[in-house]
């Protein structure tokens, strides 16, 4: 199937990947299918996730656990049961990325998820209940923070257990 986007002009997308979101997504819950394009820079943690219903409308999205290493996403039973997840590794969760003038202060949403099916393309944006996360997540500041704690300790001497190489 070929699909007309406003950011990537007409795209081959496989049927069988097309995700369903019953509930849409906040602010635009008229908008139902929806399929994930990578990014032409395989490198990249960042996604699209690029409506079908409206071509015009895509998201740029990221799996959280590739910048925030120690994000936990605790789904509550009923919203497993009607998603139809049996199994953790039937689940993709992703996090919507604002990109604003200033790169510098892209963030992402870690309280709001999409936690998608992937045995029957079922997706959803589900709010977890928990003030440990932000809907404004800064992402460089999480990386370098992460890239500081991991030399916090290479002036150590070889030998040790604190030592980095």
């Amino acid at each position: 199937m070929q699909l007309d986007t406003k950011h990537f002009g007409v795209v081959e997308i496989n049927e069988e990947g097309i995700l369903d979101f019953p509930e849409g997504l906040p602010s635009f819950e008229h908008v139902k299918k929806f399929v994930i394009l990578d990014a032409s820079n395989e490198e990249t943690p960042f996604k699209w996730l690029q409506s079908v219903d409206e071509p015009d409308l895509a998201f740029v999205i990221v799996d959280p656990f590739k910048i925030k290493n120690d994000y936990e996403v605790n789904i509550k039973d009923e919203v497993l049961e009607a998603m139809g997840i049996e199994k953790a590794e039937d689940v993709l969760i992703y996090s919507i990325v604002v990109i604003p003038e200033d790169v510098s202060l892209m963030t992402m949403n870690l309280r709001a998820p999409l936690v998608i099916n992937v045995k029957n393309k079922r997706g959803m944006q589900v709010v977890l209940d928990t003030d440990r996360y932000s809907v404004r997540h800064y992402i460089l500041e999480e990386l370098r923070r992460q890239e500081v704690g991991a030399h916090a300790c290479s002036d150590k001497k070889e030998g040790t257990i604190h030592h980095n190489k």
